[in-house]
């Protein structure tokens, strides 16, 4: 693997990848930070070496290089999931590629179901812990001490402190900002009644398919690290029917401006 990273570094070099100090992941529905970024530099996924490629229509396939609020970021428009067929290391693998890069920070956004009947969707949690049911480690493979402590630890797998400048920025904004507990499970299918109830009784608060795997391998790299879930259902065991995809990214969507308007604000900052 260390090869395919240099490869894959190297690649985004040539193309004026220049030392970003921040990595950004977009998820579900919540691209139109794009639009905010001097864009520097581009690159097609499925032009970069030993890169997997988006299979998921909603999700763009690009890894995007700028200017955003002062700072050099480096942002994945697109990421890829387990349930594409993807393996752990695959779906990390863009995150050691930006750590290669330069950056020390990681801001994470998704959709995901409120678990925590007291959220509602159209607003947002940010990731103050999780539970992974993705039934793997990204760091779980031959080797994997070369790139960083194999045990890493994971007590607080989320900054704290920029996540207080998350509840700052939203306070000030006035937009509703939970706090909670997310729990990563592999889908694609969404879950059961039964589910929704064993998720609540494990301490759930949300529950998404991503996000974890990257969280794991950020924290292998000593990266600073934070993530921020739009809420686009409502997952009430009691009272469920069924989800409608266009739905949840249509949901996920509206609340985009107030992600976009948290991630801008906490970058004037770090």
């Amino acid at each position: 693997m260390i090869n395919q990273i240099t490869e894959s570094t190297e690649y985004l070099q040539s193309k004026g990848f220049d030392q970003p100090e921040i990595g950004i992941i977009l998820g579900t529905g919540l691209g139109q930070l794009v639009d905010e970024i001097e864009i520097i530099a581009e690159a097609s996924y499925n032009h970069i070496p030993n890169f997997p490629t988006a299979t998921v229509e909603f999700h763009k396939g690009k890894l995007i290089y700028g200017i955003l609020e002062g700072k050099k970021v480096v942002v994945m428009q697109g990421r890829f999931h387990v349930y594409e067929g993807y393996t752990l290391q695959d779906v990390t693998f863009p995150v050691r590629i930006m750590e290669k890069l330069g950056i020390t920070t990681l801001l994470v956004s998704n959709a995901s179901g409120a678990i925590n009947l007291n959220y509602k969707k159209g607003e947002l949690m940010l990731i103050d812990d999780h539970i992974n049911l993705q039934g793997g480690s990204p760091l779980a493979f031959k080797g994997v001490s070369e790139l960083g402590e194999r045990f890493a630890d994971m007590s607080a797998p989320y900054d704290a402190e920029i996540n207080a400048k998350f509840e700052s920025i939203a306070q000030a904004h006035n937009i509703t900002l939970h706090k909670g507990v997310y729990t990563s499970v592999v889908g694609p299918q969404l879950e059961t009644r039964a589910e929704y109830r064993m998720l609540k009784i494990m301490g759930s608060d949300a529950v998404g398919m991503s996000t974890v795997p990257e969280i794991i391998v950020a924290n292998h790299l000593n990266l600073k690290v934070a993530a921020v879930s739009v809420l686009t259902d409502e997952c009430d065991p009691d009272n469920l029917k069924p989800v409608d995809i266009s739905e949840i990214i249509a949901m996920a969507e509206k609340a985009e401006p107030n992600m976009i308007t948290l991630f801008k604000e906490l970058i004037k900052t770090l």
